[in-house]
């Protein structure tokens, strides 16, 4: 049976920021010259731009409910 006392982070959360960004940096690179990137297309943009917006507003609204409902405690 092995146990852990501590646990460490371990792959990319051990890893400082900066090298994160180069390794996200190269890989993104790499596919671009492969010609492997995602493009996206307008009606794809369009969607995740209306989904970010939906779920923004959700938020916004779920946010508001809560400050109003603790106001009134």
């Amino acid at each position: 049976m092995i146990t852990e006392t501590t646990k460490r982070p371990r792959g990319l959360a051990a890893m400082s920021p900066e090298r994160r960004r180069e390794i996200a940096s190269k890989g993104g690179r790499t596919s671009q010259a492969r010609g492997t990137a995602h493009q996206w297309t307008a009606e794809e943009a369009s969607a995740a731009g209306k989904k970010g917006s939906a779920r923004y507003l959700l938020r916004k609204e779920e946010t508001t409910l809560q400050y109003s409902q603790s106001a009134e405690h």
